[in-house]
């Protein structure tokens, strides 16, 4: 008796065992449908976005000397309707996708908005369609794709002698490699972008950087010199496909200027001063209105040095910053001392 209720019990979990696998993949398949279908909504979206704008072009609704402005202010229009994923960078890319494909056959949905957004700035039509190939085919992600392009595969490709040489290429181009699987398309900005959810920015590595963010929001609001706070962790979009986060962003009414602060739990470098002139160009280009005046950024550094600070004013003059802002911007030793003081606090 208890040998037929174990063998029972045995087939019994075969057959849960075969459902179990059977069933996973059901969903696993049909997941990776859903997500290849955003993708592709996402894409499409994209390139019909960019047919409108050529169109107009074509038809004269957008003169060349006024395309820059007409374009921005259609950013601001569609930015304050759906949110962010409509940059002016954003519609160039698009408009230029229309261009480079609208004579092309299906686009793949193998391929992400991310990956079409190195694609379209390759003029070969030929180089351009192997690295659609190769993404393809070795399932290349967005950064492997653009460490190829960086390595100019193709080149090498096409200089090389002979059938061997240009295999051992291949393969060399194909090791270490990111092999992307197809949840890695939900993790894309511009997916959270089109589907309106929250992006999932970088979390802060400490409590001192939190207390840091906290404490300089709240002392520039109080300050009552027209500080309006816009947000921590903004991300910005630079060379189509990479990703900054400034720390803390605030517009000043009465300057009608944006501020950017980066904190750096580090001593000053020079690349620091780099990296905030490019976000500072990146708001003047993209995110200003024309009556807005030029955007400024503060670089803070706590290293071993103690507390220190650097304005970035990008194109604007010290002339014109010591004339206008300073009366409403704090001064480094009133910023050196809101840091240092929670410096004190967390020790």
């Amino acid at each position: 008796m208890e040998t037929a209720v174990m063998e029972k019990a045995k087939d019994n979990d075969g057959i849960i065992s075969d459902m179990y696998d059977e069933i996973s993949s059901i969903i696993l398949n049909n997941k990776n449908k859903m997500i290849y279908q955003i993708n592709n909504t996402l894409v499409k979206t994209n390139f019909m976005i960019g047919k409108v704008i050529v169109e107009n072009e074509q038809n004269g609704n957008i003169r060349a000397e006024y395309g820059k402005d007409i374009l921005k202010k259609l950013s601001k229009k569609l930015t304050n309707k759906f949110g962010s994923g409509f940059s002016l960078s954003g519609l160039y890319n698009m408009r230029l996708f229309y261009n480079k494909y609208k004579n092309s056959q299906l686009l793949d949905s193998k391929l992400s908005w991310s990956h079409y957004c190195y694609l379209i700035y390759i003029e070969d039509d030929d180089e351009r369609r192997f690295y659609e190939n190769e993404c393809i085919n070795s399932k290349w992600s967005k950064r492997e794709l653009k460490r190829q392009i960086d390595s100019s595969l193709f080149q090498r490709l096409l200089l090389s002698n002979g059938k061997a040489n240009k295999q051992k290429i291949l393969e060399l181009s194909k090791k270490g490699q990111i092999i992307s699987n197809p949840t890695d398309i939900l993790k894309e900005p511009y997916v959270f972008e089109f589907l309106g959810i929250k992006e999932n920015k970088p979390l802060l590595e400490s409590d001192l950087e939190k207390n840091l963010i906290n404490h300089l929001s709240a002392f520039l609001m109080e300050l009552g010199k027209g500080f309006m706070y816009v947000g921590n962790q903004v991300r910005i979009t630079l060379d189509n496909n990479t990703h900054y986060y400034v720390d803390l962003v605030f517009y000043n009414k009465i300057l009608r200027s944006y501020v950017l602060i980066d904190l750096k739990m580090d001593d000053m470098k020079p690349e620091y001063a780099g990296q905030m002139n490019m976000y500072v160009n990146y708001y003047n280009k993209e995110i200003k209105d024309e009556f807005d005046n030029e955007t400024i950024g503060i670089i803070l550094c706590t290293g071993k040095k103690g507390v220190t600070m650097e304005y970035a004013l990008g194109g604007l003059s010290n002339n014109i910053f010591a004339s206008t802002y300073t009366y409403y911007i704090p001064n480094k030793e009133q910023l050196i001392s809101e840091v240092e003081k929670v410096l004190e606090n967390n020790e």
